[in-house]
């Protein structure tokens, strides 16, 4: 990987990186076709990475289907798939980690303590390895890919983050590989998060400012589906992800839930100041 990266980068050719751990769907292939538009050489990796799960959490039975992957990836003109063992990604005796604390400690880091931890240090293992310009993130995973940039930053990476939007079910379920956890009846369930998403969105749009009665219709709406056990409902800064008081300028919106055996997250932006500037 390292000889071919080198090697592109005398000849001149941007390298645009997908990171992904497999069991690939249409938002992925979305990813893979903007990092297309992107850049001469796209790598696709893939990667079940075993440090960003917890002890109880679904690594053993996380899906997985090499081949199908292989294809799609194909499919949408990806050029190289980078598709590294365990044992050559954290060899015997393996001890360095890397972490961004601040944006580690909130929403899906305070219930998946050590997660991002090793989203950090994996994602700088790929970047080392491939030493891409850009690596393309969904927005689905906003906390990620945020925090993915402040790494690149922080760390002098030299590599661009470029955040995609969400891809959708028709009835508005963010695509997730984890969605395959999901009996019949759940998934007929499962939507209601981005309706509710959608409902408080709508509330701050249309001038509600108080944090904890919009949160509030967000998690009753939620919390009347059965089944669905709320981790989290919050409010935050959309670039820091400081809890806000008051749902003013950039935010966003995000929930997760366990459903089950998957564990479901989604996210919408606001932007207060926007709807002002456009508003008749």
């Amino acid at each position: 990987m390292r000889a071919l990266s080198e090697t592109a980068r005398r000849d001149c050719q941007r390298i645009t990186l997908v990171p992904t751990m497999g069991f690939l769907h249409a938002g992925h292939a979305s990813l893979i076709r903007r990092a297309r538009r992107d850049g001469d050489l796209v790598v696709v990796s893939l990667f079940v990475n075993p440090t960003q799960f917890g002890p109880k959490e679904d690594f053993a039975s996380y899906p997985r289907d090499f081949d199908r992957d292989q294809k799609l990836i194909n499919d949408c003109g990806g050029d190289v798939l980078f598709a590294p063992m365990v044992d050559e990604m954290y060899p015997k005796g393996f001890s360095s980690f890397v972490e961004v604390e601040e944006l580690a400690q909130t929403l899906c880091g305070v219930s998946r303590p050590g997660h991002f931890k090793g989203v950090a240090t994996v994602v700088t293992k790929l970047f080392t390895a491939i030493r891409p310009h850009a690596a393309v993130f969904g927005q689905k995973d906003a906390q990620q890919a945020l925090l993915i940039k402040r790494l690149s930053r922080d760390l002098n990476l030299g590599v661009e983050i470029l955040i995609s939007p969400t891809v959708r079910e028709s009835d508005g379920l963010a695509r997730s590989s984890r969605n395959a956890y999901l009996t019949e009846e759940e998934r007929s369930i499962a939507p209601v998060l981005f309706y509710a998403l959608q409902v408080g969105r709508r509330l701050v749009l249309d001038g509600a400012r108080e944090r904890d009665w919009v949160l509030d219709r967000i998690r009753r709406i939620i919390g009347d589906r059965p089944g669905l056990k709320i981790d989290y409902v919050e409010a935050v800064d959309a670039d820091s992800l400081v809890v806000k008081s008051s749902l003013e300028r950039q935010t966003l919106l995000a929930v997760a839930v366990n459903f089950g055996k998957a564990r479901l997250i989604d996210n919408v932006f606001v932007d207060t100041d926007r709807a002002r500037t456009e508003s008749p």
